[in-house]
């Protein structure tokens, strides 16, 4: 009868064109890393409210606590590790919900910057702002916009600044009532 050798007998191995090569695996591993990273870096509201598991949680809380370089990226690779077994779709989601709101927020500071500078530039905006917003206060708009005329009209040295601000704040009131 012919002895049993473990390390010759390859009929209970994995097809090794199957297993993911070593180079996939550290990829693999490195993109938890980085999710993880986006997960810590989310705001505490938003990580309480995520369906992950209580020690992944609590490393992300352990991690906010460290200090140290070296204790955080020993803590980072601890999330990557417990991420392995974990599903990412609602962490990744929640990412990308931030990251989408960030950037509408952005686009409508954008947005407010162009009309304030449009309607300190011309008359013609105020139509076109009110039309916009119909629900504006145009008396309030206007007394804002001369305003703003005339601080821009001072020489640098002279400026406030307060009547553009006060401008920019009442146009986004505008666009968060419109919306």
């Amino acid at each position: 009868m012919a002895s049993h050798d473990p390390f010759t007998d390859t009929s209970d191995a994995v097809d090794p064109d199957e297993r993911p090569s070593k180079t996939q695996r550290k990829k693999a591993s490195h993109e938890l890393q980085d999710l993880g990273q986006a997960l810590v870096d989310l705001p505490e509201s938003r990580v309480k409210d995520l369906a992950i598991p209580e020690n992944l949680r609590d490393a992300v809380h352990q991690y906010r606590r460290t200090r140290t370089h070296e204790g955080r990226r020993r803590q980072m690779q601890y999330i990557g590790k417990l991420m392995r077994g974990v599903d990412t779709d609602p962490i990744r989601q929640a990412v990308i919900d931030m990251q989408l709101g960030r950037a509408k927020d952005s686009l409508a500071l954008h947005e407010a910057e162009r009309w304030r500078a449009e309607l300190v530039a011309s008359d013609d905006a105020v139509t076109g702002f009110l039309a916009e917003h119909p629900q504006t206060d145009t008396q309030q708009l206007r007394s804002l916009i001369r305003s703003a005329r005339k601080d821009a009209s001072l020489s640098p040295e002279q400026r406030s600044g307060r009547a553009f601000r006060e401008l920019f704040q009442f146009i986004k009131q505008a666009r968060d009532h419109h919306e």
